[in-house]
């Protein structure tokens, strides 16, 4: 099976489109370096929860949309040897200074798939 990056953000919704722009950026480096497939998913019933939820996992204000994504690698050394890369590419750097969110709340992790049906 595949290997994936999954991420959860708070995107104020003002920068939709910045943040379609800058995930399009993202997917053409993504792709450059080994990925197979990026998915953007913008929220649209995202509820708060009682204990826990997505929103207060990242600090979501009233004027902010979350926004859930992955990245699928063809295996995690793809995945590694990427991010290692992406660290050095000056396409990164600048997206990086134009980001349309804040990145200190950005959740992110590898996974392993257990189950693909």
């Amino acid at each position: 099976m595949n290997y994936v990056d999954g991420f959860v953000i708070a995107v104020p919704a003002a920068n939709k489109q910045k943040y379609i722009e800058h995930a399009k950026e993202a997917a053409a480096l993504f792709k450059d370096l080994g990925a197979i497939r990026m998915v953007e998913c913008w929220g649209d019933d995202v509820p708060k929860g009682k204990v826990t939820d997505f929103r207060s996992a990242v600090k979501a204000q009233d004027d902010e949309v979350v926004l859930f994504s992955w990245i699928e690698w063809p295996d995690k050394a793809t995945r590694d040897t990427a991010m290692e890369k992406i660290m050095e590419d000056p396409r990164f750097d600048a997206m990086a200074k134009e980001m349309p969110f804040d990145g200190k709340r950005l959740i992110y992790g590898g996974f392993q798939p257990i189950l693909d049906v």
